[in-house]
């Protein structure tokens, strides 16, 4: 297979094993052009892309803008807080607006589940989910798992515990189909307060003890307690928190083996995980945010191509 099975990138849940294996491999390529002097390729030349982001970002849209750049598009950046959505402007309108300009692909961050979905049922351009409120967010998943596999040369067989907020994590459920996909075995973990309702009927594991996850897994990626979406109070403080579910060495160092450790960012240093992992050997997050560019470009360059 040597296409996308889909015209939009809207969630892990519509990708096949193959398109997850393609992009891989295509990432591959992709990863070699970044490593050499000159970085860029023409093989974008003719695409427009705009970056059209309704919530804060700093690293995916980084990312993207970067692996835009690389691939030689020409790029639009959007951003909220500077626009007519300010004066009222509908979604639809404002991105009917963009396409106007002739733009013919959109990646989109938006603070509504399902926002990027409604887009494409609507507009011609491919589509590209950047997070859609705390439901997905396909890219993160795919760099993630494409980490592990580059780090352990497989994904299946190999025990993935996912630790933190998953109730308000995009980055969560992504991961979760994302790892099942590939034949991984997956774990959550965290206080009961920050596990949704639904994790039952996902097949997976829940753990509520942080040790017993870490001596289960090959690789846990640690998440970022997301203040930001929490209107009430989920535990009694950060430092309770971090005394019970932080990630630190002292830990690390008791467990009976070596694990892999990931974290998608921003890390609250201290509060999930402890500066002296998050800089260790064990940690791999820095090839997370390098592999970030090449699968984004992977993403990029593939659903260009089932356009034509």
């Amino acid at each position: 297979m040597d296409k996308l099975s889909t015209k939009h990138l809207l969630g892990i849940k519509d990708l096949s094993r193959e398109d997850i294996e393609l992009i891989f491999q295509t990432a591959e390529e992709f990863k070699d052009v970044i490593n050499r002097p000159i970085k860029k390729v023409p093989s974008l030349r003719d695409i427009t892309i705009a970056n059209v982001f309704f919530e804060n970002s700093t690293r995916t849209k980084l990312s993207f803008e970067l692996a835009e750049k690389r691939l030689s598009a020409d790029v639009i950046n959007f951003s909220s807080s500077s626009s007519s959505v300010k004066k009222g402007e509908t979604l639809l309108d404002t991105v009917n607006n963009i396409l106007s300009m002739k733009v013919d692909m959109i990646v989109m961050r938006h603070s509504s589940p399902g926002a990027p979905h409604f887009l494409s049922k609507h507009i011609d351009a491919n589509i590209v989910n950047a997070g859609d409120g705390t439901h997905e967010h396909p890219t993160q998943a795919l760099l993630d798992t494409f980490s592990i596999r580059e780090k352990l040369g497989n994904v299946e067989g190999k025990k993935v515990a996912i630790i933190g907020d998953i109730l308000h994590s995009r980055v969560a459920l992504s991961n979760i189909f994302a790892l099942q996909k590939l034949g991984a075995e997956v774990m959550v973990c965290g206080p009961i307060t920050l596990l949704p309702k639904y994790i039952d009927t996902l097949g997976i594991k829940v753990e509520l003890d942080v040790r017993k996850a870490l001596e289960w897994c090959d690789v846990a990626n640690i998440l970022r307690i997301q203040l930001e979406r929490q209107h009430i109070k989920y535990f009694p403080s950060l430092r309770e928190y971090s005394l019970y579910y932080g990630v630190n060495k002292k830990l690390l160092d008791s467990l009976n083996k070596e694990i892999t450790i990931m974290h998608p960012g921003p890390i609250n240093r201290g509060v999930e995980l402890s500066s002296d992992v998050a800089d260790s050997d064990h940690a791999i997050i820095l090839d997370q945010v390098e592999n970030g560019v090449a699968v984004r470009m992977a993403v990029l360059y593939l659903l260009a191509s089932v356009s034509k």
